[in-house]
C-alpha cells in the first residue's frame, strides 16, 4: 500500500513540475545534416559553360573548347549577387551533359585547361568556392552522369572516369553542402566522334550506391540530390512548386533517375520509410543556360514570390537557377528581379502577429512542451501533446482585432512529420469562421505557409485533425501582407 501511495505521489509530482518526457520520434526521421539543409530554405543554381557560348540548352560534346573565353567572370559578382537576394548557397553545374568541364580535370582534355579563358590556367570551381567563403554562402556541387563526350560512354570504363571525377570535386574544393546526380541520361551525342545514340540502364550502370559511398566518405555533410535521394529528391517538375499535400518521404529503392511517375514526387510516399524531402528547382529564364532572347522573358517578382511560398511554404527548399551570361557575370535583369523578390517576401513577412501574445492548447504534454513554446525563438522547443492525443486545438487572441492573410506552421520534424489534415479559423466578432487558404490544409513538415484573403480577427486558431502521433509544433506565426497573391 505504501508502494502504490509513493507512486502516485511521483506521478502527481512529475505531472506538476512540468518534467514529462518528449515524445518518442515516429519514423521516418531526418539526419541532422538534412535538417540543416532544409533551413537553408532557398539557394542558387548556376548553370554555365560551353552551351552558354553555343546558345544551346544540352550541348552535343563536340563543341570546341576555345569557346569558352568569358570576358569579365567574376564569380564575386556571383556571390555577392546571390547573398543580396537571401540565397544560402549555389550548386554550380561543374560538368552538363555535354561533358565540358568546369576544373582543370586530369582525367580528360575537355575541360578549362583546354580553353582560352585565362591562358588555360583557369580553375572556376576553385573561384566560385572562393567567393562563397568570402560571401558567407555555401558551396554544392553538380556532375551530370551522362557524358556526350566521352568516348567510353556506356562502358565500365566510363563509371571508373566518373567516379574519379566526382572524388577530385569533392576533395579539392572545401566542405560541399549538396551532390547533384541528374536523372537525364543516355541518348544521342559525339562520344567521341562517334555520333550515336547510346543507352544504359538507368538502375545499374552507374552503380549509385557505390557513389553515395563515396559522397558519403569524402562529405560526411552533404546531402544527395537525385529523383529518389536518399538525401533530398525532385520534385517532379521544373517549375518549382510542391504539392499541396507533400510528405518527406519515400519508400526506399522505389525512386530511381528517369522515374516515370514524376508526379508522385511532388507529393512524397505518406507510407515512406526514408526521409527524402523535395527540393523544387526552377529557372529564373525559360532556360536553364543563357539566351540573350530571353532577356525580356525573366520571372516577375509576382512569379517568384508565388513560388516562394508554393515551394518552401509547402514543405520543400528552393533551387532558383541564375543563367550566367556570356560576359560571365549574372545579368543584370535577373540579379534586380531576384533581388526585389526577396524584399518583397521579407515585406510581407516582416511583421509577426503573433509575437506576445499567449497560446492556449486544447491538450499539453507538460510545461516543458506548452504551448508558448510555439512563438519563443528557440527552433528546438515545442508544444507537444500527450502521447494518446493526435488531435487538439492551439488558440491566439489579440488584443484587439488583427488583420491577417498569411499564416506559417512548423513542425518540430527531428522527431518526424505528423500532420496530416488541419483546419484554420479566424473569430470575427463573436464567431468562430472557416478560413479558406485555396489549398488543401493537410501535411506541414518543416514549414507550411498560407495565404487566405485578409480577414480582421479578434482571434485565430488551428484545429490539428490528424496526425501520425502526438502533436509537435515548434513554431507558429501570422502576418498582414499588403498585397494579396493568393
Amino acid at each position: 500500500m505504501n508502494h502504490y501511495i509513493q507512486t502516485i505521489c511521483t506521478i502527481i509530482l512529475f505531472t506538476l513540475c512540468g518534467c514529462a518526457s518528449a515524445p518518442q520520434a515516429v519514423l521516418p526521421v531526418p539526419e541532422e545534416k538534412q535538417i540543416e539543409w532544409q533551413k537553408m530554405e532557398t539557394y542558387a543554381f548556376i548553370h554555365f559553360g560551353l552551351n552558354t557560348f553555343n546558345d544551346k540548352e544540352w550541348g552535343y560534346g563536340d563543341a570546341d573548347p576555345s569557346l569558352f573565353n568569358p570576358s569579365r567572370l567574376d564569380c564575386g559578382q556571383w556571390a555577392s549577387t546571390l547573398a543580396a537576394c537571401g540565397m544560402k548557397g549555389v550548386i554550380l553545374t561543374a560538368k552538363h551533359h555535354d561533358g565540358f568541364c568546369l576544373w582543370p580535370s586530369k582525367y580528360t582534355d575537355y575541360s578549362v585547361k583546354n580553353a582560352p579563358w585565362k591562358n588555360g590556367q583557369g580553375d572556376l570551381v576553385r573561384e566560385l568556392a572562393e567567393a562563397c567563403h568570402e560571401h558567407g554562402l555555401k558551396l554544392g556541387l553538380y556532375l551530370s552522369p551522362w557524358d556526350r563526350h566521352q568516348a567510353t560512354y556506356g562502358t565500365p570504363e566510363y563509371v571508373e572516369y566518373y567516379r574519379n571525377q566526382l572524388d577530385e570535386l569533392l576533395t579539392n574544393y572545401g566542405d560541399i553542402f549538396e551532390v547533384w546526380f541528374d536523372g537525364a541520361n543516355g541518348g544521342d551525342g559525339w562520344y567521341g566522334g562517334a555520333n550515336e545514340t547510346r543507352s544504359i540502364d538507368r538502375r545499374t550502370y552507374y552503380d549509385f550506391p557505390r557513389l553515395f559511398e563515396i559522397v558519403g566518405q569524402l562529405q560526411p555533410r552533404a546531402v544527395i540530390f537525385s529523383d529518389g535521394g536518399p538525401g533530398c529528391r525532385w520534385v517532379g517538375n521544373e517549375r518549382g512548386f510542391a504539392g499541396e499535400t507533400n510528405w518527406s518521404f519515400l519508400r526506399a529503392g522505389v525512386v530511381y533517375p528517369g522515374y516515370p511517375n514524376g508526379n508522385e514526387l511532388q507529393q512524397g510516399h505518406p507510407d515512406g520509410d526514408q526521409w527524402t524531402t523535395a527540393e523544387c528547382d526552377v529557372s529564373i529564364r525559360p532556360g536553364w543556360f543563357y539566351h540573350a532572347g530571353e532577356d525580356n522573358s525573366v520571372k516577375s517578382v509576382e512569379h517568384l514570390t508565388d513560388l516562394y511560398y508554393k515551394s518552401v511554404g509547402r514543405n520543400a527548399t528552393l533551387l532558383l537557377n541564375f543563367p550566367v551570361d556570356t560576359s560571365g557575370r549574372i545579368n543584370p535583369i535577373d540579379s534586380l528581379r531576384a533581388i526585389q523578390w526577396h524584399q518583397r517576401v521579407r515585406q510581407e513577412l516582416s511583421n509577426n502577429l503573433l509575437a506576445g501574445t499567449h497560446p492556449v492548447a486544447t491538450n499539453s504534454r507538460g510545461n516543458n512542451f506548452s504551448p508558448d513554446r510555439v512563438i519563443d525563438p528557440d527552433y528546438n522547443t515545442y508544444w507537444a501533446t500527450r502521447d494518446d492525443i493526435t488531435s487538439a486545438t492551439l488558440t491566439f487572441t489579440f488584443k484587439e482585432p488583427q488583420a491577417i492573410n498569411r499564416l506559417l506552421i512548423q513542425e518540430y520534424i527531428p522527431l518526424g512529420q505528423r500532420v496530416k489534415s488541419f483546419s484554420i479559423e479566424a473569430k470575427v466578432g463573436d464567431q468562430w469562421k472557416a478560413v479558406n487558404p485555396g489549398e488543401a490544409t493537410t501535411t506541414i513538415g518543416y514549414k507550411r505557409i498560407l495565404r487566405f484573403d485578409t480577414v480582421k480577427a479578434q482571434a485565430i486558431r488551428i484545429n490539428f485533425l490528424e496526425a501520425r502521433g502526438p502533436l509537435c509544433i515548434n513554431n507558429v506565426e501570422a502576418y498582414h501582407a499588403e498585397i494579396d497573391l493568393n
